[in-house]
């Protein structure tokens, strides 16, 4: 335990990369870190690298040692892991547990709360490495923070002290505000590899160098107009407002053009497969978006639409 004023004992229960990062970022905001579990050599590695000096113990050993403990395990191994150490008495009254499953709220961790812990849930909004470049990183990063009322400042607080910045989200919005991160994010990396191996195909022998500064300059203005209004809905309504290229100017023969080309790449290297179902499925959201702010007419969405309607029978495009 810790014995300095304001200062906590804390265990990491999984010292993968979110763990290792946030166990070292509590320790350097003046926390003790009294424990630390991890099953893989890697996770070893981590604790031995971003938490030196602290002792590799059993889940259980982590969770009687701490005053508060951190619970950085998959999502889908949490609840198990909450149920179990209930049942083996592990958890203590007072204990503050805080998981960081991005679409999970406090309920998972109700059987801890039972037996008298505090519970939070704090997510990051970030990529996390598992290497100290991530504590830089931490600064105004953006963590969600769901937890009852009375005890939310405490999970705030924690926030506050790695150099993050705390967004109360409520328990049942927890698997949507996942979810756009998960969309954002994850898709995004998709899109660009999608948009690297056509370029590569194109002939340019560094694609990187080409979307590197198109993309920066997109991503830069797309997530400053990305505000919303009081009533949620996104600013200008569709959120495109800083979106160019042929869907927002009713170019429908660019973009045939467009899928000509993606299905005679996907007909030729199977790895590209999926780049034209993506294509057609981001330009239909594009028009549908593009007409809602007003950005085409209806007549022009409606031509687009046509051109994007999935390809007959026999994997042919529609050549108009």
């Amino acid at each position: 335990m810790s014995s300095a004023p304001g200062r906590l004992g804390v265990g990491v229960v999984g010292a993968g990369r979110v763990g290792a990062v946030l166990g070292s970022a509590l320790r350097a905001a003046g926390h003790a870190v009294v424990g630390a579990s991890g099953i893989s050599a890697d996770s070893r590695e981590r604790i031995a690298t971003l938490l030196p000096g602290v002792e590799h113990l059993e889940v259980p050993q982590v969770v009687e040692r701490a005053e508060l403990v951190l619970l950085t395990v998959p999502d889908d191994a949490l609840p198990d892991l909450v149920r179990g150490l209930a049942t083996l008495g592990a958890w203590q009254p007072g204990q503050i547990v805080v998981h960081t499953a991005g679409a999970l709220g406090t309920d998972v961790l109700a059987p801890a709360r039972a037996a008298g812990a505090i519970p939070l849930a704090l997510h990051p909004a970030m990529t996390f490495t598992g290497t100290s470049l991530d504590l830089g990183r931490l600064v105004g990063c953006t963590f969600a923070v769901t937890a009852a009322g009375p005890v939310l400042p405490i999970g705030q607080a924690l926030v506050v002290e790695v150099g993050g910045e705390p967004v109360v989200v409520a328990e049942e919005m927890r698997p949507l505000y996942h979810a756009a991160l998960a969309h954002g994010a994850n898709h995004l990396v998709v899109l660009v590899a999608q948009a690297a191996q056509a370029l590569a195909a194109a002939g340019v022998e560094a694609p990187d160098r080409v979307l590197g500064p198109l993309l920066s300059a997109a991503l830069d203005s797309a997530v400053r107009g990305s505000g919303t209004a009081g009533d949620g809905t996104a600013v200008g309504s569709s959120g495109v407002s800083s979106l160019t290229g042929p869907v927002v100017r009713g170019d429908a023969g660019t973009v045939a053009a467009h899928l000509r080309e993606l299905a005679a790449l996907a007909g030729r290297d199977g790895a590209a497969a999926d780049l034209p179902g993506t294509y057609r499925a981001l330009a239909r959201a594009a028009t549908g978006r593009s007409l809602t702010g007003h950005r085409i007419t209806t007549q022009q969405a409606e031509r687009l639409l046509d051109v994007l309607a999935e390809p007959r029978a026999g994997g042919q495009e529609d050549p108009t």
